[in-house]
């Protein structure tokens, strides 16, 4: 009997104490991207995170990010506000507020084609940050979206090019 009990003890002991747990996480997808990781989109559950190189000191190239969560379709929202700066007239930037972060879409017109910027600034240390500009077929190919059909004609046109 004292053997039995013995037995159990050290089985209990031994099932409590373990080191190695098994742990359920939730997987990372990584949606659109742009360039060699200028800008790309991952997703863990409902929190998105946008991570770009930050062109602000050319002579260091970091990567910074910004997150939020989609509690009220904000992923779509902010598609739809970005695509909506591309439309406006006059260009105005957009800052929009983040649990951690606030972040400015600042808009550029060159060549009549017209460009974002994601700008930066962390709440809580000031740090800022400055992607590379994007056009709008970009930010569709970044947020997996199609863009509409367009005349080929306009294509042509629409293509940057110094002897335009």
């Amino acid at each position: 009997m004292k053997k039995f009990i013995f037995g159990c003890a050290l089985l209990s002991t031994c099932l409590s104490f373990s080191q190695i747990k098994v742990i359920e996480t939730t997987p990372i997808i990584r949606l659109g991207s742009i360039g060699q990781n200028d800008v790309y989109i991952q997703n863990e559950g409902d929190k998105y995170t946008f991570y770009y190189k930050n062109i602000e000191n050319e002579d260091v190239i970091t990567t910074k990010s910004f997150a939020f969560r989609d509690l009220d379709n904000d992923f779509e929202n902010l598609h739809r506000i970005i695509l909506n700066g591309f439309e406006s007239n006059p260009l105005l930037d957009i800052k929009l507020e983040l649990p951690d972060e606030y972040v400015w879409l600042h808009y550029s017109k060159s060549l009549d084609r017209t460009f974002v910027q994601f700008m930066t600034r962390n709440k809580k240390n000031e740090a800022t940050g400055f992607s590379k500009v994007f056009t709008m077929d970009q930010i569709n190919k970044l947020f997996e979206k199609k863009s509409p059909k367009r005349n080929i004609e306009a294509s042509k046109d629409d293509t940057m090019s110094e002897f335009k």
